[in-house]
């Protein structure tokens, strides 16, 4: 008896925070809805439904040009608690199937269920219509012999739909392809690409590797494999960090306490988004605010048992810079978690 086949699943929610808004308002059903910074505050979209994405518009678009490509664009302000408790319910529902759970973000996460009894393609559709039943959210998600495979293939019949590829129908599957599929390569690799008449998989599997060594470096390497639909990365649970953080160095620097308060508001939105995105379920332990001087010296503040709340960080932030008043030429805010065993992602069934 052989060797079972590997099997990966990447499951991807479809516009996962404008479907949750739409969700619980009903009436914004088949309208574009947007979630995101406001315009006055130079804000971005963090996501945004299909009505919107019809009009050009994307996540990580500026509010203003969003609103200036779809005039009728309804834009809602995150709500980063719903967002997590969601995501936790998914979690939850994923572990049910193996151990081996690999989050990419807050809404998406590979799966390798290899050692799973049941085949993977009707192992999706029960994980997808378990979700839904759970949250009323739909998913898509991606079947295949290895990550690359699984994750093309979930964006191929979204929203709320999937397609399994079989490793002997992997090469059909990468021949007219878009080079700009393949994890690593960008608008520039790809403009460089083009310049050479190289545009699918295909094209790029007429390289050697040693032409591609001579284009890319040691990334030409796995180009040759990737084109291939070679990819040997194995699926690695999540290993929980100690602390999430994000910071900014000005190119002039900060004298005002005022001014450091507006640059805080900026950072705040930005670790929001990256505790949703990465880290929806862990308990936090402290808050901190780093500042950096312009002599270079540097002092922090932090504070157990607060919220992670943009005036929790302001009265850390108003504490580290009364300690002294010099020039600040940098800001950092952030979480520590509190310390959890492994095993405690190991959630009980729940029916």
């Amino acid at each position: 008896m052989g060797k079972k086949p590997r099997a990966i699943i990447h499951l991807d929610m479809d516009c996962f925070y404008a479907a949750i808004e739409v969700r619980d308002r009903p009436a914004l059903r088949g309208k574009p809805v947007g979630v995101g910074g406001a315009r006055e505050r130079r804000g971005v979209l963090t996501t945004c439904n299909y009505e919107a994405r019809k009009f050009g518009v994307h996540s990580a678009m500026p509010t203003f040009m969003a609103l200036q490509r779809c005039p009728d664009l309804i834009v809602l302000p995150t709500r980063f608690d719903v967002y997590r408790r969601e995501a936790a319910v998914i979690r939850e529902i994923l572990y049910r199937f193996t151990p081996l759970v690999e989050p990419l973000s807050l809404d998406e996460a590979y799966l390798d269920v290899t050692a799973h009894p049941g085949a993977p393609g009707p192992l999706a559709q029960i994980i997808r219509k378990m979700i839904f039943q759970k949250i009323k959210l739909t998913s898509s998600a991606g079947i295949g012999p290895n990550k690359l495979i699984a994750k093309i293939a979930s964006g191929t019949n979204k929203p709320n739909g999937q397609l399994e590829v079989a490793s002997e129908e992997v090469p059909k599957f990468m021949e007219n392809l878009p080079v700009r599929q393949i994890w690593g390569i960008g608008e520039k690799t790809e403009r460089r690409l083009e310049e050479l008449g190289i545009k699918t998989c295909g094209d790029l599997q007429r390289l050697s590797r040693a032409q591609l060594v001579d284009l890319f470096g040691k990334f030409g390497l796995e180009l040759y494999d990737l084109c291939r639909g070679i990819d040997d990365r194995p699926v690695e649970p999540d290993r929980p960090r100690k602390s999430l953080s994000t910071e900014e160095t000005f190119p002039v620097d900060l004298t005002t306490l005022e001014q450091c308060e507006e640059k805080l508001e900026e950072l705040f939105e930005d670790l929001m988004a990256d505790l949703a995105q990465k880290e929806s379920t862990r308990e936090i332990r402290k808050i901190f605010v780093k500042l950096k001087f312009h002599d270079f010296t540097r002092t922090t503040a932090e504070r157990a048992g607060l919220a992670p709340t943009l005036p929790d960080f302001r009265a850390l932030l108003v504490e580290a810079f009364a300690r002294t008043g010099k020039p600040v030429r940098l800001i950092g805010l952030g979480v520590r978690f509190a310390e959890s065993a492994l095993a405690d992602a190991q959630i009980p069934l729940l029916y």
